[in-house]
């Protein structure tokens, strides 16, 4: 591997002109497809092979006219000061606000009057309006959405509280101001680290040339592949991240090959063999993991995990090929102050200087088991609100409480009852209309003396009378303990209804989806776990020629991602710390949170386990007892991994200040995981367990070493390669060598 990454270093260093050519003709192909294509992104979320799922389908077959593609939304009003509704003045009002409302946009097919459909709340002051639209949420234009938000507003000039929800109401614009100081905290991580404005400026180039491909390539696709929007939200993220990090690692190798005597060429071809082989397999690791995410069989998952891997490899590609290209066109800009650092660090070790990451690691290395207690110690404390995880689905009781879609919710369940947003729908079928009137009828009476239920609706049948549609509206909340248990209540009574009558029973609606998505869920981690764990530790083996790296490896994975899901439940779900990052409403986490978690924050850790073993391994190899080895490792790549670790951090948190709150809460869970798992699990624990194992660590079965490969991801074959040298170099490490 790292032969060959030298050669296409040495190929992209001398064609850099072609290189940076064939980039951009890839970049501007991919603008042009994405400007042609229909690009409007889906928000509907499918969950196959679930009840509430089959519910859905069937409602969807037998009742297309009430499950039709277009949009709608539920426009709520409320009389000022308490006053009726239906007063002489506010129902004037009312009504004309409708019609404003009627007229806002052509493709607005129906407006339902609240008296006629008895809409209106028992105590007079609020009633609400069914708007539908003859075409997609995603269909409308910036003029539907504006010419509704003005006949809202027309509303409310007129005396009266009006708000709306909906997929057709438009969500509020998202800032990117959070963003930008993120990329800008990055850069300015760079230019501290470096000391060069170009050194700096390389990684960030590079990460959004490949941000730019990958979300130009999404936006072509999203119609095609009916992609969500958080695709291309957690494309962008992990985009930004490993660009920058991936750069970074290579650019810091090229300087310490400048630094050792070698020429430009052979510099950037080198830091290609070896750098760019740990970002080669890092990348992979992490590709696997996204992938892996289709396991779950959950569609939306799958095409956010396929996303993102797709902008990981884009930032493999962008940077084994581009970068060394570019480092052609820097020149001595970029390796200025290599050598002088590099003598400064000679002179410092003459003069008996230690710096941080020497001082951390001695202490580490005399004091392993101390310090590997405490760090587990530390990392399970904080790991203990997991144990308390709820899972739920996005809804509008979880948005910005400025927002208009959450007033309409409040609206709604004070006006209504608090079950009121939050409906379950039963679905009684058969082929037999008979039989299906019969089910019905005997559901319909039995949920009435269920406890927790406010309303049952009259079943209403289709045109063939073979499904009939019930509607349940608890008295509690749609995310409350007593919603659930009544929704498993509901489908024990269906069960027996249906070995009575004959008829099937459903049961669908946001508590259902939410039950089933998390049994879902539940049943899914396990074999995705031993999926991906299982391939990335093959990987790694392969990788580290070793048995117990790898597994050490994974179980510090478990630690950081544990503690990170246990810090989201304290900050999102309790609401410890919630105004630092802004968040106005605390609730369940998201449903694909944990395992969306678990597969991001497994394929960053196996990065900064790659990036900082790999060169313990490399000074093992070159001849460093195993001791030696883990200090010189440690040493060369301690502040390469802290920069890299900070930039995702600094990227991540940028995107806590999403109003998505999926987005606002996968930006802090990673920023989170990455702090643990670099600074805790990399660089305290790995040492010391690697100091414990000693020459251990880097064993391996003589029969299985027989049939692995040799990847040499250390460069081992380089050493061998004739090099041109402006003056004799010195390894860190070739001080003390194995006996």
């Amino acid at each position: 591997m790292a032969t060959f990454l030298h050669r296409i270093g040495l190929a992209a260093f001398q064609r850099r002109r072609l290189v940076v050519l064939l980039w951009a003709l890839v970049l501007g192909i991919m603008g042009a497809a994405a400007a042609s294509s229909s690009g409007p992104q889906s928000s509907t979320v499918s969950l196959p092979g679930t009840e509430a799922q089959r519910a859905n389908d069937l409602l969807a077959k037998k009742f297309p006219s009430a499950n039709a593609e277009g949009a709608s939304a539920r426009v709520v009003i409320r009389a000022h000061d308490g006053g009726k509704i239906s007063g002489t003045e506010n129902k004037e009002a009312l009504e004309a606000t409708l019609a404003e409302v009627k007229h806002s946009s052509p493709h607005v097919a129906q407006v339902s009057d609240p008296f006629t459909a008895k809409t209106v709340s028992a105590d007079g002051t609020t009633a609400y309006a069914q708007v539908t639209y003859t075409v997609k949420d995603s269909d409308l234009t910036d003029r539907d959405h504006t010419g509704f938000d003005e006949a809202l507003e027309w509303g409310r000039d007129q005396g009266l509280t009006v708000e709306a929800s909906g997929n057709a109401v438009t969500e509020a614009a998202e800032s990117s101001m959070a963003e930008a100081i993120g990329f800008a905290l990055a850069a300015v991580i760079l230019f501290i680290t470096f000391g060069s404005l170009i050194a700096a400026g390389l990684p960030l180039v590079t990460a959004m040339v490949g941000v730019g491909v990958t979300m130009t390539a999404i936006t072509a696709l999203s119609g095609p592949l009916n992609l969500s929007s958080s695709t291309s939200s957690l494309a962008t993220m992990l985009g930004i991240a490993v660009g920058i990090d991936y750069a970074l690692f290579i650019v810091s190798r090229y300087r310490s090959e400048r630094a050792a005597g070698h020429d430009a060429r052979e510099a950037a071809a080198r830091a290609n063999g070896t750098a760019g082989s740990a970002v080669v397999f890092a990348g992979l690791t992490v590709v696997i993991a996204l992938v892996g995410l289709a396991v779950v069989n959950l569609p939306v998952l799958t095409m956010m995990g396929l996303g993102a891997a797709g902008a990981v490899v884009v930032a493999v590609l962008v940077a084994v090929t581009l970068i060394p290209a570019l480092l052609g066109f820097a020149g001595e800009r970029i390796a200025g102050k290599a050598r002088k650092r590099s003598t400064t660090r000679l002179a410092a070790l003459r003069s008996g200087r230690t710096g941080l990451a020497q001082r951390w690691i001695s202490y580490v290395l005399r004091r392993p088991a101390k310090v590997l207690l405490l760090a587990v110690i530390g990392l399970g404390v904080v790991a203990l609100p997991a144990t308390k995880l709820e899972l739920g689905l996005q809804d509008d009781g979880s948005k910005a409480a400025a927002s208009t879609q959450r007033k309409a919710y409040d609206m709604l369940s004070q006006s209504f009852g608090p079950g009121f947003n939050g409906p379950l729908t039963v679905t009684v079928d058969n082929q037999d209309p008979a039989v299906t009137r019969t089910g019905s009828e005997a559901l319909g009476k039995s949920l009435t003396g269920l406890p927790d239920v406010a309303a049952v609706t009259p079943a209403v049948f289709n045109e063939a009378g073979d499904t009939a549609i019930i509607t349940v509206i608890p008295k509690s909340p749609p995310a409350g303990d007593a919603t659930k248990e009544l929704v498993g209540d509901i489908r024990s009574l269906a069960d027996r209804t249906g070995a009575e009558t004959g008829a099937r029973s459903l049961v669908t609606g946001t508590t259902a989806l939410n039950i089933d998505v998390s049994a879902k869920f539940s049943k899914a981690i396990a074999p995705y776990l031993a999926v991906v764990v299982g391939l990335a530790i093959l990987v790694l083996i392969l990788v580290f020629r070793s048995i117990l790296v790898p597994v050490k490896a994974a179980l510090g994975f478990l630690l950081s991602v544990l503690a990170s899901l246990g810090a989201l439940v304290a900050v999102f779900q309790w609401g410890w710390l919630k105004d630092l990052i802004g968040l106005e409403q605390t609730g369940p986490i998201m449903s694909l949170m944990p395992i969306l978690m678990v597969g991001i924050v497994f394929g960053l850790a196996m990065d900064y386990q790659v990036f900082m073993v790999t060169r313990m391994r490399e000074a093992y190899v070159h001849g460093a007892d195993a001791r030696t080895a883990i200090e010189a490792g440690f040493k060369q790549s301690a502040t390469v991994v802290t920069v890299a670790a900070l930039i995702m951090i600094t990227v991540f948190s940028g995107f806590m200040g999403a109003h998505d709150p999926m987005i606002k809460s996968l930006g802090f869970g990673l920023a989170v995981a990455v702090a643990f798992d670099a600074f805790i699990v990399r660089m305290t624990i790995v040492p010391a367990v690697l100091a414990l194992l000693g020459d251990r660590a880097w064993s391996l079965p003589a029969r299985i070493d027989r049939i692995l490969p040799n990847v040499d991801i250390e460069g081992e074959k380089l050493a061998h390669h004739k090099p041109s040298l402006s003056h004799t170099s010195t390894s860190d490490y070739s001080v003390k060598a194995r006996g």
